[in-house]
């Protein structure tokens, strides 16, 4: 059996895990929030998108990985750790990012200018996803 694979695919898979349920607690809370006020509805898409990033780094991730594999400078041990670690940081970055996308776009749609100051709170979530990512490439 060929376990060459399986640190990238955990690295994906579990981003685009998180990423589905990040997106799955905003966009719960844009469609009510959407429901409740007749204007100013792509702010709420475009704050229920955030959580969707991390995908981006997995699959980054997942190409480095296997590049690395190929090249014989990654063993697949090594890459199994990896990407599950690196991979569950990236899960969890996306639902707790999904859950302050959801808290802004319910505090936005009472009180509208806070619309900004509440990508201050998304952009520090996103950070840690960031450290994560470029932690595993150096680590690779």
């Amino acid at each position: 059996m060929d376990f060459n694979m399986v640190g990238p695919a955990i690295a994906l898979g579990l981003s685009c895990i998180g990423c589905s349920i990040g997106c799955w607690i905003a966009g719960s809370a844009s469609h009510a929030a959407m429901s409740r006020t007749e204007e100013g509805h792509g702010k709420f898409i475009g704050m229920a998108a955030a959580p969707s990033s991390q995908v981006i780094y997995g699959f980054l991730l997942m190409l480095q990985m296997q590049k690395a594999i190929l090249g014989g400078t990654l063993s697949p041990v090594s890459a199994i750790a990896i990407g599950l670690f690196s991979g569950t940081a990236l899960l969890f970055s996306s639902i707790y990012q999904g859950k302050v996308c959801a808290t802004g776009i319910q505090a936005s749609l009472k009180q509208p200018s806070v619309y900004g100051k509440c990508f201050a709170a998304i952009g520090i979530i996103e950070s840690f996803a960031l450290f994560a990512f470029v932690f595993a490439l150096i680590i690779i």
